[in-house]
């Protein structure tokens, strides 16, 4: 699985608090660790199910 993070993150936190994790906010943006996403794949997609903006893009392999 690959996580995407779009220009439109207003960096609001919520996939933050979804997926710790996997997800941080950084410089009012979010930022996706690619090396946690194995194993947490679930709360990845509810982290991008939840984002107010659907900044979040998932590509499964």
């Amino acid at each position: 699985m690959r996580v995407s993070i779009s220009n439109k993150c207003i960096g609001c936190g919520a996939c933050s608090t979804i997926s710790p994790e996997v997800f941080e906010i950084y410089r009012n943006s979010a930022v996706a660790d690619a090396d946690k996403i194995c194993g947490n794949e679930e709360s990845c997609i509810d982290a991008a199910l939840n984002c107010p903006v659907n900044a979040i893009k998932i590509d499964e392999y």
